[in-house]
């Protein structure tokens, strides 16, 4: 993760990483301002992801239902965002 923050919100921002890469998430793409942290998994029925967002020190998973239905969620903390990740159906901590 290359962003260019420091303190508190690098921080942050490394401890939602963690948490994804625990439930099997690996980063795909940042963007060009370095503000943006893309993350994918496959999963059975289409692709998770997650992104990583610095300016909202956000992380915001998005997740398809049958039939394509875009959901997400928005969380503030990595320990809420690890939780609810490991509590999937499917998902097993590294």
């Amino acid at each position: 993760m290359g962003m260019s923050y420091t303190g508190s919100i690098m921080e942050k921002l490394q401890a939602f990483q963690a948490a994804a890469c625990e439930g099997g998430f690996v980063a795909i793409k940042e963007s060009e301002e370095d503000t943006v942290l893309w993350l994918k998994k496959a999963t059975a029925e289409a692709e998770d992801r997650i992104c990583l967002d610095s300016l909202t020190n956000s992380a915001t998973v998005y997740w398809a239902t049958i039939p394509w239905k875009i959901n997400s969620k928005t969380f503030r903390e990595a320990s809420a965002l690890r939780a609810w990740i490991l509590s999937r159906p499917g998902v097993l901590a590294s």
